[in-house]
């Protein structure tokens, strides 16, 4: 189309000339043509022509020297006219010349016209759904043009579009048209290129701002770019004639462009939008038609002007006039649509705001209440960029009544509301849904203090009872990203660590509608599950754990990564220098062969294998394993000698790296470990190699040290991606055989950043790493966690040793232990411990296995510390929820309240859980018990070599994987998750379930309410029964010789009789892994044995 104007122009200003210049042309003619017929007389009459002197200045010379074209001639009054000057054009040039000096343009787009013939046949053929036949009397007698033009007039949306883009090539066909003749004869410039360069410039605009308008219009159609084109429009045709020079017109040329693209697209990409699919074909049509008609009459009007006007300028004041009415009409139809744009256009500066779910949204007329997390005071404008449309926000009045915000808020439509006088408002948000508006609030009423989801208030539920069910719904949706922003109220530590000089990405995930009428605990619920797609860009985009432990340790530099209470401590800097010279020589080792792949479960890549407790020998080799690609696997050492073995054999180990210190610790214990074909790696020969080799060291460490970190990324962690296997753990084995549960650097990295969203994590952070690393809490929580989140680790390599731990604690201000009920317990009855070596200690979580509730009191009353109780498994990284301090907001007088005692807290951000029935996985209403699924970005990949076990406890359920977890629980109104028991822990004793789990609670409830303090644990199994088909047997220590007393408490109880046990067996011990968790397996193989005996 523009290269049609260019065309058209071309012709346009052959043929152009001012009446002034004709005037002057024509006295001219008419006198060489005075001449020339005297010259034809004299050679009639065959007289010679009789010369006289001719002055130089006289007309006469003038006309002979313009006709002898004399070089040496000068003439001060008049110039001779040469084949350049705009005089010569309309007199010597024939209309074949002219055509010639435009007819590469012909070629050009006769070229791609061939082109598009040629991909036409590449358009996909679709079978017409009706036969259709063309009408060539309704053709000829217009009729089918008068109803395509009908079409686009009956509807407002599609004709005002239409229109507005034929005014806009219309304006442009003007421009295209005068502009090389305004150049010409008003500029006085001769050079084409000029011409040529500033129109190319329109194009370039043009393109550059489609591509714009294409960029903000990714998930919806950005009307507010609509008036700011015109905007741009207006004012660079308003400055043309201002200026002469080829860099400005070029600039304001590339602007009127740039304005064009931002205005086209969005109004072509409304029109499609508003069009039903079947009369598509037609509005195309007819807006076709109405451009062409535009140009074709700007083609006209510029002609008409020629000829009647002295002065091309007033061509120009007609297109600015045109392009004032466009602006003027754009600014008033959508001036809110272009200050959201230019507030979103600011803000977007600084953040990257990612929609999910954009298709969630209703696009048929009715009332949308959007209800979701408050966790900034820019949400609002999060929410508001995120939509096409006008969103009507809720706000507290207090804030709301403020001077120098109000004016604001009221463009914005906000409506003030307050616990006093809110009726008034009520029935106002009532009117906007039945009116078909938009309308969000906040259903937490505040901004969270702890990045968690707060009680959701019953007022949106009151708003609701006004509203016709089938006139509105609800629209859940969950922001992720500014939580740690400066608009949040987060702690300024946390803040400061989170703070960037690169932008912060935002998401927000709407959900699918909700009936206006749905309750506040399914609408939580609903929100929750938003979180895991919020979440799923920045978990997507994460770096490996390789790459973001380089980031971590350049940030850190000298500061110190790691205190081993054994080795002491090592700086960021030291040990990523460690931690790549030993990464390239397992590059450099030989591997058995992999076996071939059956599946998606099956091994895929080599491993190297890890026997070592939690130390910096430990780190070393954990992360030089995945700066190599190779995946990590940390062997179980307290699990047994045969189960080592097999976990060699199951990952096809080829090196494995331990320490003879270590090794002869084990030999003491009477467990000496069979690696068989395995190489053993020392790492005391290792440190003595680095030690040896000094200088090389120390000049990895100066290249470490100045090398940017992009440039250590892509040398040292490029040989894995987010979606990779990193590590393979196994799983306790608690009820079975372990299983290899293969995790990627997407489940780590998103487990990491989650968890350190939630405990805020801060700059003096130090964080006890006593757990070991074959353990997922070990793994994830207390090594990898504070490697890459910049915080300090203390390592100490015996996790029961409690004396050396509260000296870790107090010689090195620990802030977070995690630890299990077992080990929490050890540390309260040691009597060498006292409250004030854990004074430094701002975080206590318990996981792993379930904390006891006389732990979680004797604990709390020893060291006057909380025990805050999470949830997770090996399949889950392994935290899916955890409890957290409670946080107190002065300004509205509130706690926001994240733990409750006897729960394992809410879901983590970007996680999921659902409660459902087992068999047909339909949802439970809240409060009602079932199985728990985990969803979320840090569930395993699968289970090694085992598609079929992988299948049985991963679903997918509306685009999340879910894990089922075998634990039975249920969530609260306040979103709480409480564990009753295990479905495996169940047996049926004449038809009716009684829960293992649950009767230990009870046993517990009985001798502490008799007073019977005891140290020794219990264990309830269920056997089989020939009579009742199951039965309870008993499993007591005897550590301190009151197992009769249990057994007379327990027989005594008001427990039911079918819950009591029909038998007790006394052990000396029961049975416990590594973690500290009983061994159920083997305590059930125990019963069965003393039962049979």
């Amino acid at each position: 189309m523009l290269l049609s104007m260019v065309i058209f122009s071309s012709l346009f200003e052959q043929f152009y000339t001012p009446p002034s210049e004709s005037k002057m042309i024509e006295s001219r003619l008419d006198s060489k043509d005075s001449n020339v017929s005297n010259a034809l007389q004299n050679l009639d009459s065959n007289q010679t022509p009789t010369h006289h002197p001719i002055e130089e200045n006289s007309p006469t010379a003038q006309d002979s020297n313009i006709e002898s074209n004399s070089p040496t001639t000068q003439m001060p009054t008049h110039h001779p006219i040469d084949e350049t000057s705009p005089a010569h054009h309309p007199i010597n040039d024939s209309a074949g010349e002219i055509l010639n000096s435009v007819s590469f343009l012909a070629v050009i787009l006769l070229i791609f016209a061939i082109l598009e013939f040629v991909l036409s046949f590449r358009l996909p053929t679709l079978k017409p759904i009706q036969k259709i036949t063309f009408d060539r009397q309704k053709y000829l007698k217009l009729q089918l043009l008068k109803e395509n033009l009908k079409l686009i007039k009956s509807r407002k949306m599609i004709f005002l579009p239409v229109i507005f883009v034929a005014i806009f090539w219309s304006i442009s066909q003007l421009l295209v048209d005068i502009f090389p003749v305004y150049v010409k004869h008003t500029l006085g410039i001769l050079d084409t290129r000029f011409v040529n360069i500033a129109l190319g410039c329109t194009g370039l605009g043009v393109i550059c701002g489609s591509i714009i308008a294409g960029r903000y219009s990714k998930n919806y159609i950005e009307t507010g770019l609509i008036p700011l084109g015109a905007c741009f429009m207006f004012f660079s045709l308003l400055f043309i004639t201002s200026f002469e020079s080829l860099f400005m017109l070029s600039t304001l040329f590339f602007l009127f462009g740039l304005g064009g693209g931002f205005y086209i697209v969005p109004l072509n990409a409304l029109m499609q939008f508003y069009s039903n699919d079947k009369d598509l074909g037609k509005i195309l049509a007819g807006n076709n038609f109405i451009q062409n008609i535009g140009m074709l009459l700007s083609l006209i009007v510029a002609s008409i002007c020629a000829l009647w006007l002295h002065e091309v300028e007033w061509l120009f004041y007609l297109v600015i006039f045109l392009g004032f009415i466009a602006m003027i009409y754009m600014l008033k139809l959508m001036p809110f649509s272009l200050v959201r744009f230019l507030v979103s256009l600011a803000i977007l500066q600084r953040y990257r705001l990612i929609v999910e779910g954009f298709n969630n949204i209703p696009q048929k007329k009715c009332g949308v209440l959007l209800l979701g997390n408050h966790i900034s005071f820019i949400d609002w404008a999060i929410v508001q960029m995120a939509l096409p449309k006008k969103v009507y926000f809720v706000m507290e009045r207090s804030i709301y009544s403020r001077w120098y915000i109000r004016v604001f808020l009221d463009f914005f439509g906000v409506i003030p509301v307050s616990n006093i006088a809110s009726k008034g408002a009520i029935e106002q948000i009532q009117k906007r849904l039945n009116d078909g508006e938009m309308v969000c609030l906040f259903p937490e009423g505040v901004i969270s203090r702890h990045g968690h989801l707060n009680e959701f208030k019953s007022g949106f539920e009151k708003i609701a009872m006004g509203v016709d069910k089938d006139k509105a719904v609800i629209l859940p949706f969950y922001i992720c990203g500014m939580w740690g922003s400066v608009f949040s109220r987060s702690n300024e530590q946390f803040r400061e660590r989170k703070r960037s000089f690169t932008k912060r990405s935002v998401s927000i995930a709407f959900g699918e509608p909700l009936d206006i009428h749905t309750q506040k605990d399914k609408l939580k619920a609903k929100v929750f599950e938003m979180s895991f797609k919020a979440w799923e860009h920045q978990c997507q985009n994460s770096p490996t754990l390789a790459g973001g432990f380089i980031e971590s340790c350049k940030r850190g530099g000298g500061d110190i990564a790691i205190v081993d209470t054994q080795s002491g401590s090592m700086s960021y800097r030291r040990l990523l220098t460690l931690c790549i010279m030993l990464s390239q020589d397992m590059k450099e080792m030989s591997f058995k062969p992999l076996p071939p792949k059956k599946d998606f479960c099956s091994l895929p890549n080599d491993c190297v294998g890890i026997f070592l407790p939690s130390s910096t020998a430990s780190v070393i080799c954990n992360i030089a394993t995945t700066m190599a690609g190779k995946i990590m696997v940390n062997l179980n050492f307290t699990a047994g000698v045969k189960a080592v073995r097999a976990a060699i054999d199951s990952v096809n180990i080829s090196h494995i790296y331990t320490s003879r210190k270590f090794l002869e610790k084990m030999k003491d214990r009477g467990l000496e470990f069979d690696f068989g074909d395995a190489v053993i790696h020392y790492m005391e020969d290792i440190v003595a190699d680095i030690k040896k080799a000094k200088f090389a060291f120390l000049a990895n460490l100066v290249f470490m040290s100045v090398m940017p970190t992009w440039l250590l990324k892509l040398l040292f962690a490029k040989d894995s991606n987010i979606d990779s296997v990193c590590a393979i753990l196994f799983s306790s084995g608690s009820e079975g055989n372990p299983k290899g549960v293969m995790l990627t650097n997407l489940n780590i990295m998103s487990n990491i950043a989650q968890i350190a969203d939630v405990i805020h994590a801060r700059n003096d952070d130090c964080i006890l790493a006593s757990l070991p690393p074959f353990h997922a809490f070990g793994l994830t929580v207390t090594t990898l966690m504070p490697l890459i989140e910049n915080m300090t680790m203390i390592a100490h390599a015996d996790p029961t040793d409690a004396v050396g731990i509260a000296k870790a604690i107090a010689l090195n201000k620990v802030t977070i232990m995690c630890a299990t009920s077992t080990l929490l317990g050890i540390y309260t009855r040691n009597n060498k411990l006292d409250k004030v070596m854990f004074d430094s200690l701002r975080l206590t979580v318990a996981g792993a296995e379930k904390l006891k509730a006389e732990v979680r009191e004797a604990y709390t009353m020893k060291f006057n510390k909380p025990i805050y109780e999470g949830y997770g498994a090996t399949e889950t990284t392994p935290v899916a929820s955890v409890n957290l301090p409670d946080e107190f907001d002065a300004i509205n007088w509130e706690i926001h309240r994240a733990s409750k005692v006897g729960t394992v807290g809410m879901p983590l951000p970007g996680t999921a859980v659902r409660i459902v029935e087992p068999d047909s996985m339909e949802t439970l209403p809240t409060g009602e018990q079932g199985l728990i699924l985990i969803g979320g970005h840090q569930i395993m990949r699968g289970y090694l070599n085992d598609m079929e076990r992988t299948n049985e406890v991963i679903v997918e359920l509306e685009g999340i994987r879910w894990y089922k977890s075998g634990d039975k629980g249920f969530l609260d109104s306040d979103g709480f998750l409480h564990i009753t028991d295990r479905y495996s822990r169940f047996v049926k004793i004449g038809g009716e379930m009684v829960g293992l789990s649950s009767l230990e609670d009870e046993i517990a409830k009985v001798l502490k309410l008799q007073e019977i303090n005891t140290d020794s644990k219990i264990c309830a199994v269920g056997l089989e029964d020939s009579k009742k088909g199951e039965k309870i047997v008993l499993l007591i220590e005897s550590k301190d010789g009151k197992h009769e007393e249990i057994i007379e408490a327990v027989k005594s109880s008001n427990i039911i009789p079918l819950k009591k046990p029909s038998s007790y067996f006394v052990v000396e011990s029961i049975p416990v892994l590594g973690s500290g968790k009983i061994d159920l397996k083997n305590a059930k193989t125990l019963a069965e044995t003393m039962d049979r005996s």
